[in-house]
């Protein structure tokens, strides 16, 4: 049952995975080990998507049959599980770019992996992801930007929080398509994430995770 669900993910089959984690669900199978098997799954998206074999909608696609598996397994969910939360992550578009695809899917990845999640966005001036860090003392800030045009708007960004005395309290990564460990070094950024898969690896790493 294991393989079935890492395969009819992994192959986009919608209305078999679903088919298959309510089945999991309703023998008692344990929520956390369903979401372990969708992270592997996600994985060998990952990789089909690195070696072109699938494309950007189909990480869509694949994000929204993510959706809708977290929608069900939360609902199982003990509340324990629910609340040990390993840390807090702020993600968003900085200001001049509207793309979101890469920003959802990172979002949907930390989500799953039990991170609380606060998506601000597109478009998003400096001073929003400042006043979020204080609201909601995160630990992690996404930056996300698929324009080069941004790379100053997320070196603005991180100098603002720098300014508002957080940067210290804050680890921050940027990613998109077109960055790179030099663009995170302009922007003044901690790490760069490749994709959603890298994302959720370091903000693990941060956190003191695995």
């Amino acid at each position: 049952m294991v393989r079935d669900i890492v395969s009819a993910l992994a192959d986009l089959k919608e209305k078999e995975a679903l088919k298959i984690v309510q089945e999991r669900l309703s023998a008692g199978d344990d929520p956390l080990s369903i979401l372990e098997d969708t992270k592997q799954a996600m994985g060998i998206i990952g990789k089909r998507f690195e070696t072109r074999e699938y494309f950007i909608p189909d990480l869509v696609y694949s994000g929204e049959i993510l959706k809708e598996i977290t929608k069900m397994v939360k609902l199982k969910l003990p509340k324990t599980a629910q609340d040990e939360r390993p840390g807090k992550v702020i993600i968003g578009t900085v200001a001049g770019d509207i793309h979101d695809i890469g920003k959802n899917i990172v979002t949907f990845m930390l989500d799953i992996n039990g991170f609380e999640v606060y998506d601000l966005g597109v478009d998003l001036p400096a001073q929003k992801f400042v006043e979020k860090i204080k609201e909601t003392d995160a630990n992690i800030v996404g930056l996300s930007g698929f324009l080069t045009l941004v790379f100053d708007s997320m070196k603005e960004t991180i100098e603002a929080i720098k300014a508002a005395g957080l940067r210290d309290r804050v680890k921050i990564m940027v990613g998109g398509g077109l960055i790179d460990d030099e663009i995170r070094k302009y922007t003044g950024a901690d790490a760069y994430g490749r994709d959603a898969i890298a994302a959720v690896s370091l903000a693990r790493k941060w956190v003191g995770g695995k």
